[in-house]
């Protein structure tokens, strides 16, 4: 704040990220130099990297170019770019990790219940990728193509975001009637996400049309142990109480839907299981087969 005082620092140029043209652009830039497959597609990367800076795109394309170098080839395929976007974007795959049958088949479940609500939930998909090899912490993955970006997020596609979230727990309580500690990563980014709604954007009836965050982007190191509620007991209750009714009312959409598509479910399962990864057809295809209510 010191430094941005009016006298000092007075004009301010905000860079924000790509959108997914400017992505596809940025791609074309970083792929000069690299010899490329006909089948690499800059437009579906582009796509496939919604929130990526320009750092991180030519990051993409280098850590692809060091795989095709690793297996031998002078060119890059687009099985590279695609391992080369889960290591920078999700966590390298570790193929070496030993695990259970029954973890396989407790993730295969849990990753298969978030691509279902990909798939039916209108504004958060469709599907691009399911898998069941360990990345990072995580013991998969489920990627979303994304068809456009958008400025603004809307409170039906927040709700839908934090319905796609809760449904790996959802699968697993419905198949193994019981909870493992895998969803605590989207436990915390669906209440995260729904808080946002009621504190700062307005989203709740309840609470009204005034922000409640007190995030004024403080950067002094110490300034959590000093932050201030600036409203009380009762408006913390109303918050909470609004927190919780989102989650909850998101919670029972994704049972409905993964109960709905309970066959979609099994059969997803066991393709991971056998296959590990499944692509965007592979899945879709499963659609086909069985009867599904949407």
């Amino acid at each position: 704040p010191a430094i941005l005082r009016p006298g000092r620092f007075d004009r301010k140029v905000v860079v924000g990220r790509p959108d997914v043209q400017g992505r596809e652009e940025i791609l074309k830039v970083h792929a000069k130099g690299k010899p490329l497959s006909e089948e690499i597609d800059l437009k579906q990367i582009a796509q496939t990297t919604a929130g990526f800076a320009g750092a991180d795109l030519e990051n993409l394309l280098n850590e692809a170019a060091i795989l095709a170098a690793k297996a031998g080839r002078l060119f890059l395929k687009q099985e590279d770019i695609q391992k080369a976007f889960i290591k920078v974007g999700i966590g390298a795959e570790k193929k070496s990790r030993v695990i259970s049958e029954k973890e396989r088949r407790i993730t295969a479940f849990h990753e298969a219940g978030h691509a279902i609500l990909f798939h039916v939930l209108p504004d958060v998909g469709p599907v691009y990728s399911v898998s069941i090899i360990p990345t990072g912490s995580a013991g998969g993955y489920t990627m979303p193509l994304p068809e456009k970006d958008e400025m603004f997020n809307t409170k039906g596609k927040m709700l839908q975001d934090i319905t796609v979230s809760l449904g790996g727990r959802v699968a697993e309580e419905e198949v193994f009637d019981d909870i493992t500690t895998g969803a605590s990563q989207d436990i915390k980014q669906a209440t995260k996400m729904a808080k946002a709604m009621v504190t700062r954007y307005g989203m709740s009836e309840n609470v009204g049309l005034i922000c409640y965050d007190n995030d004024d982007d403080e950067v002094f190191i110490g300034r959590d142990l000093a932050h201030t509620r600036g409203y009380g007991e009762g408006v913390a209750t109303a918050i909470d109480q609004e927190v919780k009714r989102i989650i909850d009312e998101c919670y029972a959409k994704a049972r409905q839907i993964i109960t709905e598509n309970r066959s979609v479910l099994d059969a997803c399962a066991k393709l991971l299981l056998e296959k590990e990864k499944i692509s965007q057809k592979e899945f879709e295809a499963l659609f086909e087969t069985d009867h599904v209510v949407l």
